[in-house]
């Protein structure tokens, strides 16, 4: 029997790789441009995934290639913490500038978003000299074993994987369907029951919920947040790994926070579309809290890749010189307007939320229960019609989209043709 190459490839993958890594689509890329994908048997597809908001400037931008080629011509790799070299010094500054406030602030690069999560995490105990940490439920903040305890979603993250890092606590997230004084409740019971304020070192939220299902917090929330670590001594972190670079509308979500709010976190951090496909994170925060750690209590050999430098500092320039936040905001509430008008045709359509171009599609059943499977069934009928679409939410119910910001007017519109098309053979 003729088996064809994707099948060839599948068996292989099942022969030589673990099933823990669990793998979404069952074709191979060969070739991807911009927000096109192209399989190893010449199927083409949309990508509204991004490699998990990875892409946001498009797979293979000119610009972005023609940096990292320049970079492979000089040299590859020194270890920055053995040879440091400019362009980390000069990305550190870009960031100083760019992320919200207009304090005093430093960078460390390091390469993956757990990676920045967990260096946040070392520089907030060093700081402070204290242990605790307040997480949110429905968060995800990376796999490694301090991140994935702070992930607020057990199933698939957290299974098999513990005993979890003591200390580390959850309470519900603010969004627009939590009370806040449900909230504050919760913490204070924390304060009551688990670990007195005065031993958190940190409390580390999203602004907009990635895995949890691109769930907003409320503005109220940001402000008492910053309230409440001021009171008592405790370092907010944001966590704008997946929210970052321009996927919300502006360059960071904590921008429109600050604009709402007047409030600053202490710090932050930057991973995914950083550098757009080339593993880079970051931790961006205030120079005083930022120099807590002691030489040496920093860094990774690939902490700051020179390569994954050059990307960053193209992506920075495309963001500015091509408005892709504004363009994604635009972008964004054309989606909105579509998801909107198919609720009447798709019962099952319950919130249409997010900010900018992070948007996500919510599906209830009758009684109100997550329908995980007419969302499964959306997905699946979109794939196979050529659009790659992503799902998430504590209960599977959730479907996200993270189109490149630089798609194509033709690709957008092709895509929500294909969206329409599969709601309706979903519902």
């Amino acid at each position: 029997m003729n088996h064809s190459k994707n099948e060839q490839l599948m068996a292989r993958k099942a022969a030589a790789t673990p099933r823990g890594v669990g793998v979404m689509a069952s074709f191979f890329a060969e070739r991807a441009d911009n927000a096109e994908l192209w399989d190893v048997e010449g199927r083409r597809f949309l990508d509204f995934a991004g490699g998990i908001a990875v892409m946001n400037s498009g797979h293979g931008h000119p610009k972005i290639v023609r940096a990292i080629q320049e970079q492979l011509n000089r040299f590859t790799h020194t270890c920055y913490q053995v040879v440091p070299y400019e362009s980390y010094i000069a990305l550190a500054e870009k960031l100083n500038q760019l992320t919200p406030g207009t304090h005093a602030k430093k960078t460390a690069l390091f390469s993956t978003g757990a990676e920045a999560i967990e260096n946040a995490i070392k520089i907030a105990r060093a700081h402070t000299r204290r242990a605790g940490v307040i997480a949110f439920s429905g968060a995800f903040h990376g796999r490694s074993l301090f991140a994935v305890a702070l992930t607020g979603k057990v199933a698939p993250y957290k299974l098999g994987f513990g005993p979890f890092p003591p200390e580390i606590y959850h309470a519900p997230y603010p969004d627009a369907n939590t009370p806040l004084e449900d909230v504050k409740k919760a913490v204070h019971h924390i304060f009551k029951a688990d670990i007195e304020p005065s031993r958190v070192a940190a409390i580390v939220f999203e602004p907009v919920q990635g895995e949890g299902g691109f769930n907003v917090i409320q503005a109220e929330a940001v402000r008492w947040l910053r309230q409440l670590c001021d009171e008592h001594g405790i370092v907010l972190i944001a966590d704008e790994i997946q929210s970052g670079f321009g996927r919300t509308g502006t360059l960071f979500a904590m921008e429109q926070f600050l604009a709402q709010t007047g409030v600053v976190p202490d710090l932050m951090t930057i991973a995914k579309s950083l550098a757009n496909g080339v593993p880079l994170s970051a931790v961006t925060g205030k120079a005083e809290i930022m120099d807590a750690p002691a030489p040496g209590g920093l860094g990774g050999t690939y902490a700051g890749n020179p390569l994954a430098i050059a990307a960053a500092h193209a992506v920075i320039d495309l963001m500015r010189d091509e408005q892709l936040p504004q363009r994604g905001k635009m972008l964004g509430d054309r989606l909105k307007v579509t998801l909107d008008q198919m609720r009447q045709e798709v019962p099952q359509i319950t919130d249409v939320r997010g900010l900018g171009a992070m948007v996500a599609v919510e599906f209830r059943k009758t009684d109100g229960s997550a329908d995980a499977e007419v969302t499964k069934k959306v997905q699946a009928e979109a794939l196979q019609r050529g659009l790659i679409l992503l799902t998430c939410g504590v209960d599977g119910n959730v479907i996200r989209f993270l189109f490149p910001l630089t798609i194509p007017e033709a690709h957008f519109e092709e895509a929500l043709g294909i969206l329409r098309e599969a709601l309706k053979a979903a519902r």
